[in-house]
């Protein structure tokens, strides 16, 4: 009963804050009280999410809900401090602009801001992305039979992955051009080598005893790879995969800011950030991490499709 108390009167304190979030005129937090709120406010919401967190019962129907709401009440306890700081302290525009402001900006320039999506994350990275993971795939699978190679290769990858993004981005703009090709070249480069490289030890982690098995029955080199080798390399490939989802869309945007036509999520941030116009960064800022999540996710849920067989996977699950 004591808790059901509590947890009622933690909502109530928490829809109290964000009602006077907004109703309250600008600068509110010159009165100290109002800041006893935001305290409560937020100890409400980490008591939510404890109450969320402790429900044991892994396959009851409260249990999958709160995988759900403990990271979205997280998620809403950052925005609530993030829009009452900037609104109670009145922090200027130039410096932080406020959550709200932002999703207005953002659904005030939505055709501006999908024009630059699709230059940059349509055509710059799924092209780049699709290349650089293919070409590191299949180089690895032929580098897996020869030790030589795998001397060679390995150190050369690590040598590449270190070099700066601002260093490959002016050169692949000489090369390829203004357009997202030049975008595109840099995200192969950027992925390329860490999908090479855990291939490569995906492909090396197959177990002895698979290996045996499949010669003891006389398979031939396709019936190995594809029922013994890349079945267990699987997971190592999803690791380059995920990786890789964010590398290429950074990558992207980084290379836009060398050289771009006048669209594009990297240079949308450049030109903004040069007027001011900061709300306007930030909308940019915010369609970028939501395709990057998105495109995580999705991968993600993949690998728990494919590899389900995987004690990860089981263990998650059961």
């Amino acid at each position: 009963m004591n808790a059901r108390i509590l947890t009622l009167a933690a909502l109530l304190c928490l829809l109290l804050q964000t009602m006077l979030v907004f109703q309250l005129p600008i600068g509110f937090y010159q009165q100290p009280f109002w800041l006893l709120l935001l305290a409560l406010a937020v100890m409400a919401c980490v008591y939510l999410m404890q109450r969320l967190a402790n429900i044991t019962s892994p396959r009851s129907a409260g249990a999958k809900l709160s995988q759900l709401l403990v990271p979205a009440l997280f998620g809403f306890m950052i925005l609530m401090l993030w829009e009452s700081i900037v609104r109670g302290f009145n922090v200027p525009l130039v410096l932080m602009p406020a959550p709200s402001r932002i999703m207005t900006t953002l659904l005030n320039n939505l055709p501006t801001l999908w024009a630059d999506f699709q230059q940059t994350y349509l055509k710059a990275v799924i092209a780049g992305y699709l290349m650089g993971c293919g070409l590191g795939f299949m180089t690895a699978k032929w580098v897996v039979r020869s030790p030589f190679l795998q001397k060679g290769l390995l150190p050369l990858g690590n040598f590449m992955a270190s070099i700066p993004i601002i260093g490959i981005a002016p050169i692949m703009v000489m090369w390829f051009g203004f357009d997202w090709q030049s975008k595109a070249a840099v995200v192969v480069i950027m992925t390329f080598f860490p999908m090479l490289i855990n291939t490569l030890a995906g492909l090396k982690s197959v177990d002895p005893l698979h290996a045996d098995l499949m010669h003891t029955y006389a398979a031939g080199k396709s019936q190995i790879f594809f029922k013994s080798q890349l079945p267990q390399a699987m997971p190592f490939i999803f690791n380059a995969l995920k990786l890789n989802s964010t590398l290429a869309l950074i990558g992207a945007i980084v290379a836009e800011f060398f050289g771009t036509p006048i669209v594009g999520m990297g240079f949308r941030i450049s030109a903004e950030v040069g007027r001011m116009n900061m709300d306007m960064v930030w909308a940019t800022i915010f369609v970028a991490a939501l395709a990057g999540s998105l495109s995580y996710g999705a991968l993600a849920l993949l690998e728990r499709w494919l590899t389900f067989w995987h004690p990860s996977i089981r263990d998650k699950r059961s």
